[in-house]
């Protein structure tokens, strides 16, 4: 059976690690997305 997800969970549970935020921030900064004609690439700049 699924497992159900309608329980309420305090903000404090919730609140992500830094490390996850910083890693998402990183990420989201060192990727390009390229435009050319109806094409669209993606480039990891690290």
């Amino acid at each position: 059976m699924a497992k159900l997800y309608s329980e309420q969970k305090s903000l404090n549970e919730m609140q992500p690690q830094e490390e996850t935020v910083k890693f998402l921030l990183n990420y989201s900064k060192a990727l390009s997305v390229i435009n050319y004609k109806k094409m669209k690439f993606e480039a990891l700049l690290n």
